[in-house]
């Protein structure tokens, strides 16, 4: 008896989400999907992957912190990098933890930590800022949700912690932040 009254005082009170609150979650789910199609393409051995995640007239700032006394920022066209990365060494692997995501109509936006292995090494980490758009089936990219530009900060290891970055070799899981 209860546990039925209970759940009579949840159904009247609870709030149901709006169509357009049940729209916008399900859009952040399809950014999440389209961020994670990304980070498949980058450790995949098909070094052509990455094209399919990302359109190559984007842009990428890359904040290098590793050195702290000469920090570096430098530019380059998403053409650029993935002309580079299909001859970029195998064995690299990147986690990430969305900790915001945020959609308006065909534009999104997602941030959090990463950490960057090569051959489950962890090489660095930092944060990523990854723009992305909905494009059209008919657009030349194929449609759907692609990253168009990114700007990451490069920092040292023993900054990770700090950062929260993903710890994927650790045996003790690292929470997502909330």
């Amino acid at each position: 008896m209860i546990n039925r009254t209970i759940a009579a005082v949840l159904a009247i009170t609870a709030t149901p989400l709006s169509a357009e609150e049940l729209n916008r979650d399900r859009e952040a789910l399809q950014v999440r999907g389209a961020v994670d199609a990304f980070f498949d393409a980058l450790r995949s051995p098909d070094k052509t992957a990455l094209a399919e995640a990302m359109i190559p007239d984007g842009v990428i700032f890359i904040h290098d912190r590793r050195e702290p006394e000469e920090p570096n920022i430098r530019i380059v066209t998403a053409g650029e990098h993935l002309k580079a990365w299909e001859t970029s060494p195998q064995g690299t692997d990147e986690y990430m933890y969305y900790s915001d995501v945020k959609v308006d109509g065909t534009m999104a936006h997602v941030w959090g930590p990463y950490v960057f292995l090569l051959n489950g090494e962890r090489t660095h980490c930092g944060i990523n800022s990854m723009s992305l758009a909905k494009f059209r089936s008919d657009h030349s990219t194929g449609g759907g949700w692609k990253v168009t530009n990114t700007s990451f900060t490069m920092t040292s290891l023993d900054e990770c912690d700090a950062l929260n970055a993903p710890n994927p070799i650790s045996t003790i899981p690292t929470p997502e932040p909330e």
